[in-house]
C-alpha cells in the first residue's frame, strides 16, 4: 500500500488526498485536493483572525488553478483570496494500518514551517510566517467510515515546539498508529485517544486531556448517490495535555468529524 495504490480494490476505490494545514496568530488554513476513484474534489477555508471571518470554497471538480498542492507548496487562487505558501517538508510519520479487509498508507508532517504571502481582496500581499500539519493518504477504505480526527501545533511552557497528529477510528490501533506527537521536531507515536462527541474534548489512554475551542467551523453534507459526506471541521484553540502529560501551551490547529459513504 502506499501513494501509488490501484485505483480500485475488487469493488473498493481508491481514497487519496494531500491536506495541509496552516496556523499562526494572523489565520489558520486547510487546502485539500481529494480523489475517490475517478472523482476528484478540491477546497479549501480561510479564517483571518483579526476579523473573525471564515472564508471556504469546495470545486466537486478540478478548477485549474484555483487549490494547488505540490511538494514544498500550497497556493490557494480563488475568487479574492490569492495566498502562497512554500513549505519546509520532513520525511513525516509514515504508517500502513488494516482498515476492513483492506489497508491504509498515510503520512503526517507536523509542525514545519511555512512562510510566504497573503492577499485579499485585490490588497497588496502581506507576509506570513506559520507552522504547517501535511496529511497525505492513500487507501481502500470501507465503505461506511467514520472518524474523528485533531492536528494542531504550539509548544510546551518552555518553549519547544510541539505538534500533534490524533485520531480514533481509522489508522488507530494501539501501535503502530497514525497518533504522534512531535517534540522539537522528533515524532514520537501517542497512547490511544477518544474524542467527546461535540469534539470539546480529548481523552488519551494515559489520561492526558486537551480540550478544544472553535473559533470557526467549516462543515458540508454532500449526496452524490454513491458518495456520501458529512464533516465538520471547526478551526480554534488546544489547552491542556497532549498523550504522555505534555503540557500544550498556545495550541493552534483543527479537529474533525468526518462520516463517510463512499
Amino acid at each position: 500500500m502506499g501513494p501509488q495504490a490501484p485505483l480500485f480494490r475488487g469493488l473498493r476505490p481508491l481514497k487519496r488526498w494531500r491536506y495541509v494545514g496552516i496556523f499562526c496568530e494572523q489565520l489558520m488554513l486547510c487546502a485539500a485536493r481529494v480523489q475517490v476513484g475517478p472523482a476528484h474534489q478540491s477546497f479549501w477555508a480561510l479564517l483571518t483572525r483579526e476579523d473573525a471571518r471564515l472564508r471556504e470554497r469546495t470545486h466537486m471538480f478540478m478548477r485549474r488553478g484555483a487549490v494547488r498542492l505540490e511538494p514544498g507548496r500550497v497556493r490557494v487562487h480563488d475568487g479574492a483570496v490569492r495566498l502562497d505558501f512554500a513549505l519546509e517538508e520532513e520525511a513525516g510519520w509514515e504508517t500502513t494500518c488494516p482498515h476492513g479487509s483492506e489497508y491504509v498508507w498515510t503520512r503526517k508532517q507536523g509542525g514545519i514551517a511555512a512562510h510566504g504571502t497573503l492577499a485579499l481582496d485585490g490588497g497588496a500581499p502581506r507576509p506570513i510566517e506559520a507552522l504547517a500539519i501535511v496529511d497525505d493518504t492513500a487507501g481502500h477504505h470501507a465503505r461506511m467510515t467514520e472518524w474523528r480526527w485533531a492536528a494542531g501545533v504550539g509548544s510546551d511552557p518552555t518553549g519547544a515546539p510541539l505538534a500533534f497528529n490524533l485520531v480514533e477510528g481509522v489508522n488507530d490501533p494501539p501501535e503502530g498508529s497514525e497518533r504522534a506527537v512531535w517534540i522539537a521536531g522528533t515524532a514520537h507515536e501517542a497512547a490511544p485517544v477518544s474524542f467527546a462527541p461535540d469534539l470539546t474534548q480529548i481523552v488519551a489512554e494515559d489520561g492526558s486531556t486537551l480540550r478544544f475551542a472553535a473559533e470557526a467551523e467549516r462543515h458540508r453534507h454532500e449526496n452524490l448517490l454513491l458518495v456520501r459526506s458529512d464533516y465538520q471541521a471547526p478551526f480554534g484553540t488546544f489547552s491542556g495535555t497532549l498523550p504522555g502529560g505534555i503540557e500544550l501551551v498556545d495550541g493552534l490547529g483543527v479537529v474533525e468529524h468526518h462520516r463517510a459513504h463512499w
